[in-house]
């Protein structure tokens, strides 16, 4: 694709094409007060576009750069979202978090495409997860998730997504050398990263945080099909039959014992109780109704004075205002940037697991959001990555971006091991 100069200008005007069309429809249905008022926002994503695209033309060599396009198509696109809710403008904080979200996309990219190295850092991985873990524990406050530094916010939970996902994805060589505990061929790696997720849910159960719980049990998961079918290792049905029955045993505690707030969200009939525990979700779905297919108009909504309609029901203020098929586009380019990678297949079982661990992670967090806001689930209380507002987990996503791109464009380099020199010998005159 790089060298193929025609077909990156093309995939550049798809993008300058498409966020020129959303502009468009700004100034033909926008709630707006004068044209000058569009001036701001078109600057902003269509520059966005055009440096973004030279930045990657000049600077970064990789095999290909599809993700790239996609990721900066959807940032943009939820920058228009954004700057449209209650009235058009320009979303400032939005816009700084999607480009801080190109860059760790860069970051992530750079620091996961040689799985040797990863493999090398896992210790340190460990390490990073503990702090976190002990950051929320010690920092947040009684039970919360989030660390207040007077106007910003943090949620370290966030964070310990991707250095997850880079836990499950590291060790799988060593899936060969499984020893027989009781009745079962278990690995001490294994056994560690299932400590390591014990310890996550019960932080999430402690914080009553259960609405990320899945997003974390999907990367888990999937890390531990992979592990199970390793290649060298040894595959026991026996062990698939006792873990699948565990699991179910485990999600039916779970509910039998979930908080009360849980039980409520799991029971309450929306209808009944539109001013109560059903309020977002009941106003979530009349504006969906409201909008149909194709939108009220940008800024023309009133969703956007519910409270989190720009983070945890981001979908229906999408739908409300530009409509369900706009939406959905939204939606199909964010499922596409992710499958991309699993369509070109990656080259070692590092990256494959990590792709698996980074979309089963995107792919359940926008699920309960989309369902949650159409009453199919349980209201959950979770972002859309790179679509819903958020400092923390516009960051985290724009690294997991990265991540993907990597299983597209890895590096294999052995590691430099560092030999120390021996001391020359002095010769004697003679």
């Amino acid at each position: 694709m790089y060298k193929n100069g025609l077909f990156y200008g093309g995939c550049t005007a798809i993008v300058l094409l498409t966020h020129g069309i959303m502009l468009l429809a700004i100034l033909l249905r926008g709630n707006y007060d004068a044209v000058q008022d569009l001036l701001p926002l078109t600057v902003a994503v269509l520059g966005l576009d055009i440096v973004y695209s030279i930045v990657l033309r000049l600077f970064y060599r990789q095999m290909t750069y599809t993700s790239d396009f996609m990721l900066l198509l959807l940032l943009n696109i939820s920058v228009i979202f954004q700057s449209c809710f209650g009235g058009v403008g320009f979303s400032v904080k939005h816009y700084a978090t999607c480009i801080l979200a190109l860059i760790l996309c860069q970051v992530g990219f750079l620091l996961t495409r040689n799985h040797l190295w990863v493999q090398s850092k896992k210790k340190i991985l460990y390490i990073i997860l503990g702090v976190l873990i002990l950051s929320i524990l010690l920092l947040t406050g009684k039970r919360s998730m989030w660390i207040n530094i007077g106007p910003i916010s943090i949620q370290p939970s966030e964070f310990m997504k991707p250095v997850f996902v880079l836990l499950c994805a590291t060790s799988i060589r060593e899936q060969h050398e499984k020893k027989k505990v009781l009745f079962f061929y278990v690995s001490k790696e294994t056994m560690i990263l299932t400590a390591a997720f014990v310890v996550i849910v019960g932080l999430q159960w402690w914080c009553r945080d259960l609405g990320s719980l899945p997003t974390f049990a999907a990367a888990y998961g999937c890390a531990l099909v992979c592990r199970l079918c390793y290649p060298k290792a040894k595959f026991s049905k026996k062990t698939v039959i006792v873990i699948s029955v565990l699991g179910a045993a485990l999600v039916a505690l779970a509910i039998r014992f979930a908080p009360g707030y849980v039980q409520d969200r799991l029971s309450v009939d929306i209808w009944n109780q539109m001013e109560g525990n059903g309020y977002q979700q009941c106003k979530a779905l009349i504006a969906i109704a409201e909008g149909g297919l194709f939108g009220k108009g940008p800024g023309c909504g009133s969703l956007y004075r519910v409270f989190a309609s720009d983070t945890d029901i981001v979908f229906s203020t999408i739908c409300e205002e530009w409509g369900f098929l706009v939406a959905l586009l939204a939606i199909l380019i964010l499922m596409s940037m992710m499958l991309l990678p699993m369509i070109n297949k990656p080259r070692s079982y590092f990256h494959t697991t990590m792709i698996l661990g980074v979309v089963a992670v995107m792919i359940v967090q926008m699920g309960l959001n989309i369902f949650g806001s159409c009453n199919l689930i349980p209201f959950t209380g979770v972002t859309i990555p790179f679509i819903s507002q958020g400092g923390s987990s516009m960051i985290t996503s724009g690294f997991l971006a990265g991540m993907l791109k990597a299983g597209q464009s890895p590096v294999f380099r052995k590691l430099e091991q560092k030999t120390k020199k021996k001391p020359r010998r002095k010769v004697a005159a003679a």
